[in-house]
This record gives structure tokens, sequence and C-alpha cells, in this order.
């Protein structure tokens, strides 16, 4: 069985590109300067921000599904991306160079199962999660800080 990866569409970002700090403020946002080449993953285009380029930190509820996993946690957003990630059989550089956390989660939104990664390893992982009739999609969270960073669906 495949897998789709897919990252967040930009339009919930857009409003937010280009605003002044103060005004990002009012929208619960901060502004970064990348200064480093590991440190910022973009969740629209599953890619780490360059130097040089700057990312939005941002509140994103990633499970938005009335049960008990409803959550949400700050995200990367690049400033200015407008292309999402969506690859099949194919874990980008941002998520294979991190540990994981996959969560597995039925069609009525609740988890069922959860794996912690290594990035290298993720394919197999994701696998094995799908070997379970049950499991309707995933999410991948960042280990380290628990933040959400891309959605894995089965490829139909």
């Amino acid at each position: 069985m495949g897998f789709r990866i897919t990252g967040l569409s930009p339009a919930p970002f857009r409003h937010l590109y280009g605003l002044d700090d103060a005004t990002l403020a009012t929208h619960g946002a901060i502004r970064y300067r990348v200064d480093n080449e590991f440190g910022f993953p973009d969740r629209i285009e599953l890619r780490d921000a360059e130097p040089g380029e700057t990312v939005l930190l941002v509140n994103h509820v990633h499970q938005p599904a009335n049960t008990p996993f409803r959550a949400s946690h700050a995200i990367f957003v690049r400033e200015g991306a407008t292309m999402p990630f969506d690859a099949i059989d194919t874990v980008p550089d941002a998520l294979r160079r991190r540990m994981l956390s996959l969560r597995a989660f039925d069609a009525a939104h609740m988890m069922v199962d959860a794996a912690l990664v290594d990035g290298r390893e993720a394919e197999a992982a994701i696998e094995h999660l799908f070997s379970d009739p049950a499991v309707a999609y995933l999410h991948a969270h960042y280990a380290t800080r628990g933040c959400y960073a891309a959605r894995i669906d089965p490829a139909h």
C-alpha cells in the first residue's frame, strides 16, 4: 500500500504575509528571519526554510474534529509559500531528518495507534500503521517539540 504526504494549504496564512510585526501580533503570530539551515520547518512546502528567508510562527488547529483529540500547536509557515507539498511514497527531507511521532486516526477521528520513529525509517512505520484497516489517516509530528508536521493518507 502506498501513502501520500501533504503539506498545509497556504490559504489560511496568506493574509499574514507581509504584515508588519505589530499587526502580526494582533493575529497571535510572530515573524522570524531564518538564521540557520535546520530549525525552521515549513508546514506548507515541508522543507526547512533557508537562512535569510522569513517564517511565521502561528498557532494552527491540526486536529479540528470534535473529539478528545482536538488539538492545536505552534507551527512555522514560510512567508510567501504558495505550493503545498503533495507526493506519493516520498518522505520529504524535513521529516526524514527528524524523529517523528506518527499518530494513527480512524474515520471518527479517534487515535487508534501511534509510533515513535526515526524519520529515516518512516516508510516502514507508515506501512505498519496503515496495515490496520481501522486507520484512516496519520498525522506526523516532530517528536522533540510535539509540533504538527504533515498529514499522511493512504494512496488509493
